[in-house]
C-alpha cells in the first residue's frame, strides 16, 4: 500500500507522528484516499451476496414505486455519476502523468461501481418488499464517518489557503458530502407498504410494522401513545392491534404442530415400555412409580423442546444483541483505563482526553441500545410463549377424560395459565444469564488478572466459595416453591369452590369453617414463602457484597504477598468497574438459576397436564344420518370413568330406532346419567361398540348456563332464525319470561345462571338443544327442576309424540311416571345394568321389578286414564295470562340497589326508555380499569399495613449500608492517591482493615434491610388477604351475582401473588438503587462541583420523561390487569360445560372465544412491555450524558484533581445508565404491582351483609324452641325500582305445623326462603320465629338454629364428613345415623374410605340424586325446629323420593317444615298449602278443603293428574 502511494506521491499509509504523537491529529493523504474510501465499499460488496441470499427467502410482496424510493435511487445515481465525473476529470486533465494518479483513479472507479451495487440493492429491496433496510443504514453510516475526515481537511485548507485556490475540488467535496448526508437521513425512514399487505384493513395498526430500522432501534415509534397516555388515560380503544406474528391463531398453530410431533415421540417411548409389560415382565409398584415420575420429567422436557423449536431462531437474534452489548460493556473499562493514564501524565495532549471521554460516552449508548433490543426480543418471546401456553392448555382442556379432569381441578388449570405461564415468561427473560454470566465472570476475572497478577485467583476463590452457597440456596428454594405452589394450588381450588357454592355456605353459615380452611392453606404458603424470602435474603447480600468481599480479597492478597505492589488509581478503579460488570452475572445468576428451577417445576407441570390421557375418538363412532339403521346402537358396552377403574356400566346392548322416544329410568346413582355420557363418549370404553347416527344436542342434569345474554345462551353461535327462534321460545315456555325481562332476551344472565330459578336454567338449557336441529337428542332429566305444570306443557310440545322432536331420537332420563305410557321403549336400570326393556305396557305385562314399582306409585295411572281431552284443554290453558313469570324476581340472589356500585339489571324507567337495551340488561360488572396514576394514598396505606414500627428500621439500614458503601468506596480513592516512598506505600495493613471493616458493615446493613423488606410485604400480604376474604365473604349474594367468579379468582391467584412477592421484591430493588443513585451524584459533586451544572438540569429531565411514562404505564398495567379476568372467568365457564361443548361440536368456536380473550389482554401487555423499554433507552441516554459530563470535567480538571478522585467519579458515574435502568424498572414494578393492592382494596368498599355475630346477644340457647313463623305485612324488593316479589304477606305457622308452598314459576315461593334466612333483607314488614324478630338475630345465630335443603345440592371437595359436619361438632354414631336416615348408609359403607370418602370439586364423583340425600343427611343431623325444603327432591327418582318423604315425616314429626313444591304429591298429607301468584298469597288451607274450593291449587293438582 505503501508503495501504491509513493508512486501517486502520497505519502506512507501511516505516521504515528502525524496521527498519535501529536497536539494536532490528523490522518495521511494515503490512508485519507485508500482506507477511507474503500472501506465502506469493501463492506457492501463482501456482504452484498450475504444478503442477496438473505432477500431471496424474504419476500413480503413488491412495493410500488414511492417518491421516498425514487429520491434514494436518484440520489445513488448522482453519486455514482460523480465517481464517474471525477474519473473523467482525471483522465482528461492528468492524461499525461496518468501512472502517477492510480490511487486517485482506483477511488473514483471502486466508489462509482459500489454506488450503482447501491442502487441495484435498493431495487432488489423493493421487488422484495423489504420496507427498511440495516445492510444500507450501515453503509451509508460508514461512508459519512469516512468523509468526516476529507470534510475536515478541506474546510482546514480553506481556512489556511483560501477558497479560491481551488474551488472546484472544495465545492465538490461539499456537494459529495451532502448527498451522502442526505442519504443517511432517507435511508432512517421506511418505504410504504408492499402491495399485497395493502387490503388486509386493520384497525388501530401497530405503528413498529411502519417504523424505519433506526425507529426501532431507539423506539422512537413508540412515541405517541406515550404523549396520549400522558394528555388522557388510554382507554382499550387507544391501543393498537397485535401484529400478526402475535396473534393466537398464528402462534398457537406452529406451536400445537411442534408440540404434536413431541407428543407423539413420548407416547411411542410409552407404547414400548408397555410392550415391554404386555409380553410378561413384572413391574414393581417402585418401578411403576419411578416410571410415573419419568413421564413427567420427559413431559416437562419435551415441553422445553417445542418451545425452543417454535421461538428459538427470533430468540437467537436477541442473543446475538447480548454478545454485542457484552463486547462494549467490557470495552469501557479498558477507555477508562486509558482516561486514567491521561489524567497522570502531565504531557498527555488535551485531545486524547476529550477523545477518549467521548468514547466512552459511545461506548455506553451503544451498549444501552443492544441491551434494550435483547431486552424487548425477550419480552415479545415471553409474551408468545404465554399465549402459546394458554392456547394449548385451553384446548387440551376441551379434550381431558374423566380422569384426568378430576385430578386437574379448575382452580389447578387457572393456576397453570396464571402462576407457571409467569414463570415461564421470567424464564425467557433470564434464562441466557445461566450461560452468559460465566463466561462474564471469567472474562471479569481474566482482565483482573491482566491489572494484579496472580492476585486475581484470590477474586476466582471467593467467586467458588459463593457459588454453592447459592447453589444449596435454590436448590432449597426450589422445594420451597414446589410446597408454595401446591398450598397456593389448594388454597385457589377451595376459593373457587368457595365461590360456586357461596349461596350453601351462607344458608347453613359455613362461613367460618371453610375460612378457617382457606387461613389454614394461607398460613402454609406464607411460612414456606417467608422461609423463601430469607434464603433469598442470604443469596442477595452474598451476591451484593461480592463487589466488595472480590476486591478486598483481590486487594489485600496483593498488597500483602510483596511490599512494592502499589495500588494506584488505574489498578484500584479500573479492577472496580471490572468488579463492578461483574456483580451484574453474580447477582443475575442466582435468580437467573432460581426463575429456571421455578421455570423446569412449571414446565414439568404444563408437561404432565398436556400429556393427560383425553377422551378417545374410538369411544363412539360417529356415522352420517340415515333414517334407515338405528339411531343409537351399544353392543355389549363396558364402561367406566377411569382406565383402572370398577366398571359403571355393565353388558349393555340398546339399540335405538330412528324418530323413537327412549325413556331410562332408575333409582339414584343407577347410572342412568352415565348411559347418556357413555353414548357422548365421555366415558372410558371397556369393551363393546357403540354407534350414533348424525348430529347430537344434549341436556344435562345440572344445566350448564353461559355468563351471557339469553339470547346468545340459546343460540349457542348459531345464526338467529326467527321464526325457529320463536318457535323454540314457545315450546321451552319462555315466551312469558321475556315479557318480564328487562331486555327481554338481550338481558345478561348471571355465572352458572345465578339470577335464574333452576327451572328457568333448564329450560334455557333445553331451548338450547332444540335450536340447533340435531339428529339424536339426550335429555337428562331436564323435567326434574321445573314445576309439573310446565313438565306437562314441555313434554307435550316438545319432547312427546306430538312435540316439535316427534320425528328425532329422543334418549330422556326421567323420575316422572306419568310419561312414560307414551315412550316408545323404557330401559330399567339397576346398578350399572339394564335390567328390563321394553315399551310401558309389554314391561307391566312382566310384573317384574318395574311393575311392583309402578304399582306402589301409581299416580301415573290415573293420568294415564284421564281422557286426552282434559290434557289437551290443560296445555292450550298455557297462555301468558296463566303464565305471571316475573322473571325478575326469580333472581334468588340480589341485593339493594341503593350503591352506585352494583348497576344491575335495573327496571327500565320513563325516563330512560330509549337506553340501550345491553345496557338495561347487563347484570354483571365487567373489571373495570382505574386510570390516572396511582395516588399516594395508596402507597401510604399499603406501608400503613406494614406498620411503621417496620419502615423506620428499613429506612435506616438502607441508609446505613450506603453510607458505608460511600465510605469504602471513598477510602479507596484516598489510598489510590497515596504517595509511594521507596517503591511501596505506608500503612497499607491499616487501610486494608478500615477497608474490610467498612465493606462488612455494609453486606450486614444489606442483609438487614432485604430480610426487613421481605418480612414487611408478607405482613402486608397476610392483612390483605384476610381483609380481601372477610371483604367477599361477608358480601351479600347479590355481589356475587354482578361480580364474574373469574373477577375474584383474579384476585386472590394473580393479585394476591404479586403482593406476595413483586411488591416486596421491587421495592427492595427501588430502595437499593435510589440510595445508590445519591451515593453516585454525592461522588462525582465531591469530584468536580461543576458536575452539579449538568446533575440538576438531568435530574429535571429524568423527571419530565418518567412522568410521561408512569401515567402510560400504569394504565396499561390497568387495561392489562382487567382485560386478563375474562380470560380465567372463560377457562372455568369452559372447562365446567366441556361436556355440553363437546356435545354440541362447538370446540371451534369457544377456541376462538379464548384466542380473542387472550390476543385483548396480549393487545396491552405488548405497549406496557415496549413502554419500559422506551423510558430506558431515553433515560440512559441522559445517565451517559453525566458518564460524559464526568469525563470531559476531569479532563479540563486535571491539573486539580487527583487520579484516585477522577477514577472514583468516572467509574461510579459508568454505573448511572445501570442504576438508572434498574430504578425504572424497580419504579415501573412498583407502580404497576401496587395497582394489585389498589384492586384488592376496592371490594372493602362494596356493600356488605349484616353482622355475622352480635357481641351481647340474648338468644337462648335452645331457640328456636317450638319453630313457629310470624310473617307481619312483610313485603321484599330484589332491588329498588323493581316491583315487590312478595306483597303484604301476613301468615302465621304454628308449631309442628308442616306447610307447602306452591304457586307458578315467578310467584314468590323462594323468596320466602329467601326472607327467612335474611339472604334478602326485608323492605318492609317483619318475620317472627319463636317470638323475635329475625331482623334483630345475627345471621348466624339465625342461619345456623334453621336449616334449608336447597334445590342445588353443592358438595365442596374433601371428605365426605367435612361436607356433612364442617365445624366437627357431631360425633360418627350421629353423622351414621344421619346417612341411615338419608337412605346413603350403605352405599357409604361400601366406600372403601366410608367416612374419609374423599369428593371432588363440586361432588362430581357422586350422582345428583346422592348429592340430594347427602343435603338431606345435613338437614337430618342439624335438626333444627324448623325446616325449609327448597324443592329439594327435584333430582331424585320417585321411589327415594317417597323415602325422603317419610324420613322427614317421621325423623321432623316434632318440627315445622315449610316445603316449596314441584311435585305437588310430597305436600297433600300436609297441615297447610299456600298458593302464591305474583307475590301474594292467593290461598291458603287444607289441600283437600283447597281442592274442594276448585280455584288454583285444584287446577294445578288436574294438570298433574293427582284429580
Amino acid at each position: 500500500m505503501d508503495t501504491l502511494c509513493s508512486l501517486s506521491g502520497l505519502d506512507p499509509l501511516w505516521d504515528w507522528n502525524l496521527t498519535w504523537y501529536t497536539p494536532h491529529p490528523d490522518l495521511t493523504q494515503c490512508f485519507q484516499h485508500t482506507v477511507l474510501v474503500w472501506f465502506p465499499c469493501f463492506y457492501l460488496w463482501i456482504c452484498a451476496p450475504f444478503y442477496f441470499l438473505y432477500l431471496r427467502f424474504y419476500d413480503h410482496g413488491r412495493i410500488s414505486i414511492s417518491s421516498l424510493c425514487c429520491a434514494k435511487m436518484g440520489l445513488g445515481l448522482c453519486l455514482a455519476s460523480f465517481g464517474f465525473l471525477e474519473l473523467v476529470y482525471l483522465l482528461v486533465e492528468r492524461n499525461k502523468e496518468i501512472e502517477h494518479h492510480t490511487v486517485f483513479l482506483l477511488s473514483p472507479i471502486i466508489r462509482t461501481v459500489t454506488m450503482i451495487l447501491a442502487v441495484f440493492v435498493m431495487h432488489l429491496e423493493r421487488v422484495r418488499g423489504c420496507r427498511s433496510s440495516v445492510f444500507l443504514f450501515l453503509f451509508w453510516t460508514l461512508t459519512m464517518v469516512c468523509s468526516l475526515v476529507p470534510l475536515r481537511a478541506n474546510i482546514q485548507a480553506i481556512i489556511d489557503q483560501g477558497f479560491s485556490t481551488d474551488a472546484m475540488r472544495f465545492v465538490a467535496c461539499f456537494v459529495f458530502f451532502s448527498l451522502q448526508l442526505t442519504q443517511l437521513i432517507l435511508s432512517c425512514f421506511a418505504d410504504r407498504r408492499p402491495e399485497t399487505l395493502k387490503p388486509v384493513y386493520v384497525k388501530n395498526l401497530c405503528p413498529v410494522e411502519d417504523a424505519s430500522f433506526l425507529s426501532k432501534l431507539l423506539f422512537w415509534w413508540y412515541g405517541r401513545l406515550v404523549v396520549k397516555g400522558y394528555r388522557s388515560p388510554l382507554k382499550a380503544e387507544d391501543l393498537w392491534s397485535l401484529r400478526e406474528e402475535d396473534t393466537s391463531e398464528k402462534i398457537i398453530h406452529d406451536f400445537e404442530k411442534e408440540w404434536t410431533k413431541q407428543w407423539s415421540k413420548l407416547q411411542q417411548k410409552e407404547c414400548s415400555l408397555n410392550a415391554a409389560q404386555a409380553l410378561g415382565y413384572k413391574i414393581s409398584e417402585q418401578t411403576q412409580l419411578l416410571r410415573k415420575l419419568h413421564k413427567e420429567q420427559s413431559s416437562g422436557f419435551y415441553m422445553l423442546r417445542t418451545l425452543a423449536k417454535t421461538f428459538g431462531p427470533y430468540f437467537l437474534t436477541g442473543t446475538l444483541c447480548l454478545v454485542i452489548q457484552d463486547a462494549f460493556m467490557f470495552s469501557i473499562p479498558q477507555v477508562l483505563s486509558l482516561l486514567l493514564g491521561f489524567v497522570r501524565d502531565e504531557d498527555a495532549p488535551l485531545w486524547k482526553g476529550y477523545l477518549f471521554a467521548f468514547m466512552m460516552f459511545l461506548l455506553s449508548c451503544l451498549q444501552s441500545l443492544f441491551n434494550h433490543q435483547y431486552m424487548y426480543s425477550c419480552f415479545t418471546v415471553g409474551m408468545r410463549v404465554k399465549t402459546a401456553v394458554m392456547g394449548l392448555v385451553y384446548r387440551k382442556s376441551l379434550v381431558i377424560n374423566s380422569e384426568a379432569r378430576r385430578t386437574c381441578t379448575v382452580g389447578e388449570i387457572v393456576n397453570l395459565v396464571s402462576a407457571d405461564t409467569q414463570k415461564l415468561m421470567d424464564f425467557v427473560v433470564y434464562f441466557n444469564a445461566v450461560w452468559v454470566a460465566p463466561i462474564e465472570i471469567a472474562l471479569c476475572l481474566f482482565f483482573l488478572w491482566q491489572r494484579l497478577g496472580p492476585s486475581a485467583l484470590a477474586g476466582i476463590a471467593t467467586v467458588i466459595l459463593i457459588f454453592p452457597l447459592n447453589g444449596f440456596i435454590v436448590k432449597m428454594r426450589s422445594k420451597l416453591q414446589e410446597v408454595q405452589m401446591k398450598y397456593m394450588d389448594g388454597r385457589i381450588k377451595l376459593m373457587n369452590e368457595i365461590l360456586s357454592g357461596i349461596k350453601i355456605l351462607k344458608f347453613y353459615a359455613w362461613e367460618n369453617a371453610f375460612r378457617e380452611r382457606v387461613l389454614g392453606y394461607r398460613e402454609k404458603e406464607l411460612n414456606a414463602l417467608k422461609k423463601s424470602q430469607i434464603l433469598y435474603s442470604i443469596s442477595v447480600a452474598s451476591f451484593n457484597s461480592s463487589t466488595f468481599l472480590i476486591a478486598f480479597t483481590m486487594f489485600g492478597v496483593y498488597v500483602l504477598i510483596d511490599d512494592k505492589h502499589v495500588l494506584d488509581a488505574q489498578k484500584v478503579f479500573v479492577s472496580m468497574a471490572l468488579i463492578n460488570i461483574l456483580k451484574t452475572p453474580l447477582s443475575q445468576l442466582p435468580f437467573a438459576m432460581s426463575t429456571s428451577m421455578q421455570a423446569l417445576v412449571s414446565l414439568k407441570r404444563l408437561g404432565t397436564f398436556l400429556c393427560q390421557d383425553e377422551l378417545k375418538e374410538g369411544n363412539v363412532e360417529r356415522i352420517p344420518y340415515s333414517p334407515d339403521a338405528n339411531s343409537v346402537a351399544i353392543n355389549n358396552g363396558t364402561f367406566s370413568w377411569s382406565k383402572d377403574g370398577l366398571p359403571c356400566l355393565k353388558k349393555i346392548n340398546v339399540k335405538v330406532q330412528h324418530g323413537s322416544l327412549v325413556a331410562v329410568v332408575g333409582h339414584v346413582g343407577s347410572g342412568k346419567s352415565s348411559l347418556l355420557s357413555a353414548m357422548l363418549g365421555e366415558m372410558e370404553k371397556n369393551s363393546g361398540h357403540v354407534t350414533v347416527q348424525g348430529s347430537v344436542a344434549y341436556v344435562p342434569q345440572q344445566a350448564w348456563i353461559q355468563n351471557a345474554t339469553l339470547k346468545d345462551n340459546i343460540l349457542f353461535g348459531r345464526e338467529r332464525i326467527h321464526t325457529r327462534y320463536q318457535n323454540v321460545l314457545e315450546a321451552c315456555a319462555l315466551l312469558p319470561d321475556l315479557e318480564i325481562l328487562p331486555a327481554r332476551d338481550a338481558t345478561e344472565i348471571g355465572e352458572k345462571g345465578l339470577n335464574l330459578s333452576g327451572g328457568q336454567k333448564q329450560r334455557v338449557s333445553l331451548a338450547r338443544a332444540l335450536y340447533v336441529k340435531a339428529d339424536v337428542y339426550l335429555l337428562d332429566d331436564p323435567l326434574s327442576a321445573v314445576d309439573a305444570h310446565v313438565g306437562q306443557h314441555i313434554f307435550e310440545k316438545v319432547i312427546g309424540p306430538k312435540g316439535v322432536l316427534k320425528n328425532k331420537t329422543r334418549i330422556l332420563v326421567t323420575h316422572g311416571l306419568n310419561f312414560l305410557p307414551q315412550a316408545d321403549l323404557i330401559l330399567v336400570m339397576v346398578d350399572g345394568e339394564i335390567t328390563e326393556m321394553g315399551s310401558y305396557s309389554e314391561l307391566l305385562s312382566r310384573k317384574n321389578a318395574f311393575a311392583d314399582f309402578v304399582k306402589a306409585f301409581a299416580v301415573s295411572e290415573r293420568k294415564e286414564n284421564a281422557p286426552s281431552r282434559g290434557s289437551r284443554k290443560s296445555v292450550s290453558r298455557l297462555s301468558i295470562t296463566d303464565f305471571p313469570i316475573d322473571f325478575s324476581q326469580e333472581q334468588l340472589i340480589s341485593g339493594d340497589m341503593g350503591s352506585a356500585v352494583l348497576q344491575t339489571m335495573e327496571i327500565i324507567s320513563d325516563t330512560k326508555e330509549e337506553q340501550d337495551q345491553e345496557e338495561v340488561g347487563r347484570l354483571t360488572q365487567a373489571d373495570k380499569a382505574h386510570t390516572g396514576r396511582v395516588k399516594l394514598e395508596l402507597y401510604v396505606e399499603y406501608f400503613r399495613t406494614i406498620g411503621l414500627a417496620l419502615i423506620i428500621p428499613i429506612i435506616l439500614l438502607c441508609a446505613f449500608q450506603q453510607a458505608a458503601s460511600l465510605a469504602y468506596n471513598y477510602w479507596l480513592s484516598l489510598w489510590a492517591d497515596d504517595p509511594v516512598v521507596n517503591g511501596t506505600q505506608v500503612d497499607t495493613d491499616l487501610k486494608l482493615g478500615v477497608f474490610g471493616a467498612l465493606g462488612f458493615a455494609q453486606a450486614i446493613g444489606f442483609f438487614g434491610t432485604t430480610v426487613a423488606i421481605s418480612l414487611g410485604g408478607i405482613i402486608a400480604s397476610r392483612h390483605l388477604h384476610l381483609d380481601l376474604l372477610n371483604n367477599v365473604l361477608h358480601s351479600p349474594m347479590s355481589f356475587f351475582e354482578s361480580t364474574p367468579s373469574g373477577n375474584l379468582l383474579n384476585r386472590f391467584s394473580k393479585e394476591i401473588d404479586a403482593i406476595d412477592c413483586m411488591i416486596p421484591d421491587g421495592l427492595k430493588m427501588m430502595l437499593g438503587y435510589v440510595f445508590k443513585l445519591l451515593e453516585v451524584c454525592i461522588i462525582v459533586l465531591l469530584a468536580t462541583p461543576f458536575a452539579g451544572l449538568i446533575i440538576l438540569p438531568l435530574t429535571l429531565l429524568y423527571a419530565f420523561v418518567q412522568s410521561f411514562y408512569v401515567a402510560t404505564s400504569c394504565q396499561l398495567r390497568r387495561l392489562e390487569s382487567v382485560s386478563r379476568s375474562p380470560i380465567y372467568t372463560h377457562f372455568n365457564e369452559t372447562v365446567q360445560g366441556a361436556s355440553v361443548i363437546r356435545a354440541f361440536g362447538e370446540q371451534p368456536r369457544f377456541i376462538l372465544l379464548a384466542n380473542s380473550r387472550v390476543d385483548h389482554n396480549q393487545t396491552s401487555y405488548f405497549p406496557r412491555f415496549v413502554a419500559t423499554r422506551w423510558l430506558a433507552v431515553n433515560l440512559e441516554f441522559l445517565g451517559n450524558l453525566l458518564v460524559l459530563a464526568a469525563a470531559i470535567l476531569s479532563v479540563m480538571g486535571r491539573a486539580t484533581i487527583s487520579p484516585g478522585v477522577v477514577g472514583l467519579a468516572v467509574s461510579h458515574s459508568l454505573q448511572v445508565t445501570g442504576i438508572l435502568s434498574w430504578i425504572v424498572r424497580a419504579w415501573t414494578d412498583v407502580e404497576t404491582n401496587i395497582v394489585s393492592f389498589e384492586r384488592v382494596k376496592e371490594y372493602a368498599e362494596t356493600p356488605k351483609e349484616a353482622p355475622w355475630t352480635l357481641e351481647d346477644s340474648q338468644l337462648p340457647l335452645g331457640w328456636p324452641r317450638t319453630g313457629s313463623i310470624e310473617f307481619k305485612q312483610y313485603g321484599l324488593q330484589y332491588r329498588r325500582g323493581l316491583d315487590w316479589a312478595l306483597k303484604e304477606i301476613t301468615l302465621r305457622v304454628n308449631e309442628r305445623e308442616k306447610v307447602g308452598i306452591v304457586g307458578r314459576t315467578g310467584a314468590g315461593k323462594s323468596s320466602l326462603a329467601l326472607g327467612i334466612f335474611r339472604i334478602l333483607e326485608a323492605a318492609k314488614g317483619k318475620i317472627f320465629i319463636d317470638g323475635l324478630n329475625v331482623a334483630e338475630i345475627s345471621l348466624h345465630e339465625l342461619r345456623s338454629r334453621i336449616t334449608i335443603i336447597p334445590q342445588d345440592p353443592v358438595l365442596f371437595s374433601g371428605s365426605l364428613r367435612m361436607n356433612l359436619d364442617p365445624f366437627d361438632c357431631y360425633t360418627d354414631e350421629e353423622v351414621w345415623r344421619a346417612l341411615e336416615l338419608a337412605h346413603l348408609k350403605n352405599f357409604v359403607s361400601g366406600l372403601p374410605d366410608k367416612l374419609n370418602h374423599e369428593c371432588s370439586e363440586g361432588g362430581e364423583n357422586l350422582s345428583l340424586g346422592q348429592r340430594q340425600l347427602v343435603c338431606l343427611a345435613r338437614a337430618l343431623l342439624r335438626k333444627t325446629k324448623l325446616l325449609v325444603l327448597d324443592e329439594a327432591t327435584a333430582a331424585v327418582d320417585l321411589e327415594t323420593d317417597n323415602l325422603i318423604q317419610s324420613t322427614i315425616r317421621t325423623q321432623f314429626e316434632d318440627c315445622t317444615v315449610l316445603t316449596i313444591a314441584h311435585r305437588l304429591n310430597t305436600i297433600m298429607d300436609y297441615t297447610r298449602v299456600i298458593v302464591m301468584d305474583r307475590g301474594y298469597i292467593t290461598e291458603m288451607d287444607t289441600p283437600s278443603n283447597l281442592i274442594s274450593q276448585h280455584g288454583q291449587f285444584y287446577g294445578m293438582c288436574r294438570e298433574a293428574g293427582l284429580i
